[in-house]
């Protein structure tokens, strides 16, 4: 893949949505909730400050991060499904 996320701009691949519930019941697509986590698969550079310089991001490749239900924009890229947000929509990262 040759996608490289502009300014504070992050590229996610959302983990696969829960097809059971916990007692074996699937659950139909259509009512099947979107999923809020996922693993970082590229970073922008960073968002420029006042005085035009960088700000680090919080995150890099291979983070696995909680974001917002209704962040970001699906993407597709080769065949996947991708979510392109702003690194302010990730809420924290799980480790």
């Amino acid at each position: 893949m040759s996608l490289k996320p502009l300014g504070d701009r992050v590229l996610i691949k959302p983990e696969a949505a829960e097809q059971k519930t916990a007692s074996g019941l699937y659950i139909a697509s259509n009512a099947q909730e979107k999923p809020q986590r996922g693993e970082v698969v590229a970073v922008g550079e960073g968002k420029l400050n006042d005085n035009g310089e960088r700000l680090p991001m919080d995150v890099k490749p291979g983070d696995k991060v909680i974001y917002g239900k209704f962040g970001g924009n699906e993407v597709k890229i080769d065949g996947e499904d991708y979510l392109l947000m702003r690194v302010d929509d990730i809420y924290a990262i799980v480790e």
